[in-house]
């Protein structure tokens, strides 16, 4: 190894001296073994179609009782598919999805929701970014169900002119009083944000359900979170295309959920492509639903960035597969975050076989993000493992920052080629990183970085 290592404090080991953890072979066929295991919804083959219900197409006239009518009949009737046919219908409210029912957009077809706000009033409750709370319906929402699916090839549009685009612009003292109430654990039921606040919802949010199919549709002009998952139990989101560029538009979040699998799904987002989140705060540790047993592959990813974990994760993250995704281009290709306001552990998540096409940082773990509420709760991000990733251009290759009490520990990094950068190490508070065949720029890096309080490097 070659190396100049400028303004470094840092300890290099060759790599025979890894500890057992690192020597340690990963089963890989856990990830299939997860899948295999997720439960289908079970839905009955009846079918009820929404203009047998009154529902008639166009950008005027309210569709929205007529698909309420069909949803609410097929659930009492033991359940089926409730059909939206080709056409464009418009929907003056939230769609509330309830159990045994299949939300089946055909081929054509257009779910477009109202901008007005007034319209997703009365509140429900929810989580928003990491904290339960009442608050502005997401336009699709379910609670507590059971064999529940999107499906279909239709489109879910939030409305380009929605009024919800604008609160981004006016939610920061809403968003600053949602997390002290989290913090300090006031309870739920004092915690509503009606007429007069600004948090945004998200576009789809399952709220307690178990059994989820979400496939084929498209989603687009999402308001804040476009698929959302929370404390969701077997979930299949297979073949999705996310084209939504609003703020915070992230793809899928998966959030104290299980046996989840995201699988050949497009993603073009204002924000992370796939992340993967288990509560904020007090909230987040005093529910404790960790999130757990999920795979993520064969996506095509392009956003600001492609996965990430956290920084919502104060009740744990562990046994993430990541396989054999396309990330296209943005600020972080890999991007994990915390603060001292968490939190929680974050262990054992294995990525193989990313291809990178251009990112601003490959490897980006910022756990260090500024307390907002002067918590000193450690977040434990430990035993990750990111094997075959092949990467074009990226600025950053290793970027940290971690608390001195809380550094990031025994991360391994196998068979990555890095084609062009900017900058190789950028790290501060990291033990054991074991890099083993490590390309970049031509050079190959073998070796243990440990202990590192301020570390800048460039290889040559």
């Amino acid at each position: 190894m070659s190396a100049l290592l400028g303004r470094a404090l840092v300890c290099l080991a060759c790599a025979a001296s890894v500890p057992s953890w690192a020597e340690t072979a990963i089963d890989w066929s856990r990830a299939d073994a997860i899948v295999a295991s997720i439960e289908l919804p079970d839905i009955p083959d009846v079918t009820f179609d929404i203009r047998d219900y009154g529902a008639q197409p166009g950008e005027h006239a309210n569709a929205l009782p007529a698909l309420q009518q069909a949803i609410d009949t097929a659930s009492q009737a033991g359940g089926g598919r409730v059909v939206v046919p080709e056409g464009v219908w418009y929907l003056e409210g939230p769609v509330r999805l309830k159990s045994r029912v299949d939300l089946h957009l055909q081929s054509g077809s257009r779910l477009l929701f109202a901008p007005e706000a007034e319209h997703y009033l009365p509140v429900v409750k929810q989580r928003w970014e990491g904290t339960e709370v009442f608050s502005y319906s997401p336009l699709i929402y379910a609670r507590d169900v059971t064999d529940v699916a999107i499906s279909g090839s239709g489109i879910i549009d939030g409305n380009a002119n929605s009024e919800f685009h604008g609160w981004h612009q006016q939610q920061a003292a809403d968003v600053l009083r949602i997390r002290k109430l989290g913090f300090n654990g006031v309870p739920v039921e004092q915690r509503v944000f009606a007429e007069g606040t600004y948090l945004r919802p998200d576009l789809i949010q399952l709220f307690g359900a178990q059994r989820v199919l979400l496939e084929g549709f498209s989603a687009t002009n999402s308001p804040f979170w476009v698929n959302h998952l929370v404390y969701t139990d077997h979930a299949t989101v297979r073949g999705i295309r996310v084209d939504s560029h609003f703020p915070n538009n992230d793809g899928v979040d998966v959030e104290s959920s299980t046996h989840v699998v995201v699988e050949d799904c497009v993603f073009r987002t204002g924000d992370d492509s796939v992340v993967i989140k288990s509560g904020r705060d007090l909230d987040g540790r005093t529910i404790g639903r960790p999130s757990r047993n999920i795979v993520v592959r064969n996506n095509d990813m392009g956003g600001e960035d492609g996965i990430g974990l956290g920084s919502e994760m104060s009740a744990g993250i562990s046994e993430v597969y990541i396989l054999d995704n396309t990330l296209r281009k943005g600020s972080s290709a890999f991007r994990f975050k915390s603060n001292l306001d968490r939190g929680g552990v974050v262990e054992n998540i294995y990525i193989r076989g990313a291809n990178v096409e251009d990112f601003e940082n490959l490897f980006w773990f910022q756990l260090d993000y500024p307390s907002e509420h002067g918590g000193q709760f450690d977040t434990v991000y430990r035993n990750i493992t990111f094997t075959d990733i092949q990467a074009a251009n990226v600025g950053a290759v290793f970027f940290v920052r971690a608390p001195a009490s809380a550094p990031l520990r025994d991360v391994r990094f196998e068979n990555v080629t890095v084609d062009t950068s900017q900058q190789v190490f950028d790290i501060r508070n990291a033990s054991n990183l074991q890099l083993n065949n490590v390309r970049v720029d031509d050079q190959v890096i073998d070796a243990r970085i440990d202990s590192l309080a301020a570390t800048e490097a460039a290889v040559e």
